[in-house]
């Protein structure tokens, strides 16, 4: 049986993997459940993001990626492993070509950290591709032509930022700002404010289902439960979007100034690309209700939202397997 090529978008919050032929198969988070007592793993995926802030003592649930890159590499492999299994890629006598993506501006220690756990995996061959290039190719762009496209890419652990041209990134940068800070920036707030600790999986609640950047109500509330810090009883809290708004106030002015600041290292031609066909937004982050907007005021040029925003990377890992040719030219 031949090997099947696959793509992987590691990311700090949600593992996606593609199978050329099949497409996306798998869009876990991740995370890993293992036993601190016997150090074995008893879950990973879904199945362990049900387990957070709910376990006993001896079950831990760990997300082996920060802000984009591995901070557990043993973790990272069983994780990377259990996924691949999971989908049936490799068998006794195939290994599969892995194509993983990565934050642009990491470092080359990271990046051969993330290309030995999967090599470890049992890949035949590894490929790295930088995120924000492989977003743009999912998104439907044409980075093959001389003319600039530009993409901002907000996942769970980075924002990055990208100018594409000629199958390259002409100038770029990474900031360890995105869905995960916003979900910290609620908490802290709460905590500060109400005096109330929440979890990650509320924080995360609020962000998608109640914060609206653009036009924020003092009137809309929300109920948000925790526990009282003072008395250490359960309690219920309302809070509004207008100050939900100043909780994140922070995060989104530093994506901003780290696209204008790529927006400034640009050559006048590729401006004036940019200004007649905008940015394209991709990544969970880009879902935030109000953000288009906000981007797009501040930026002054037009900002669009990618057809697919959370599947964008996946999707070009592929559309670049489909051209491994292509692939094999820009590896270095």
């Amino acid at each position: 049986m031949l090997a099947k090529d696959i793509g992987i978008d590691l990311g700090t919050a949600n593992v996606l993997i593609y199978i050329k032929g099949q497409g996306i198969v798998l869009n876990e988070p991740s995370i890993v459940a293992i036993d601190t007592e016997t150090k074995s793993v008893i879950t990973v995926g879904q199945e362990a993001n049900e387990m957070v802030g709910r376990t006993p003592g001896k079950v831990k649930a760990i997300k082996p990626m920060k802000d984009g890159v591995i901070a557990d590499f043993e973790i990272t492999e069983i994780m990377l492993n259990s996924f691949i299994k999971k989908i049936k890629a490799k068998s006794l006598f195939s290994r599969p070509r892995i194509l993983i993506c990565c934050p642009t501006n990491i470092t080359p220690v990271e990046k051969n950290a993330i290309k030995e756990a999967a090599e470890r995996t049992g890949a035949r061959k590894v490929y790295i591709e930088e995120e924000p290039k492989v977003a743009a190719i999912g998104a439907g762009m044409d980075i093959s032509k001389p003319q600039a496209n530009m993409v901002l890419d907000i996942g769970g652990g980075t924002t990055d930022i990208a100018i594409l041209s000629l199958n390259g990134i002409v100038s770029s940068s990474s900031i360890k700002v995105a869905g995960n800070t916003f979900d910290q920036d609620i908490i802290k707030y709460i905590k500060e404010k109400y005096k109330l600790l929440i979890g990650e999986k509320t924080a995360e609640d609020i962000k998608i289902n109640f914060i609206d950047l653009e036009k924020p109500s003092k009137k809309e509330k929300v109920e948000v439960k925790g526990r009282d810090l003072i008395t250490g009883l359960p309690s219920i809290i309302e809070i509004t979007q207008d100050e939900l708004n100043t909780a994140l106030e922070e995060s989104i002015n530093k994506i901003i100034k780290a696209t204008v600041n790529v927006l400034e290292q640009t050559s006048p031609e590729l401006s004036a690309d940019i200004v007649e066909k905008g940015i394209i937004i991709t990544g969970g982050g880009a879902l935030l209700k109000g953000l288009q907007n906000i981007l797009e005021n501040n930026l002054k040029v037009p900002i669009l939202m990618a057809a697919s925003p959370l599947t964008c990377v996946v999707e070009g890992t592929g559309i670049l397997l489909d051209n491994i040719k292509l692939l094999e030219e820009s590896q270095y």
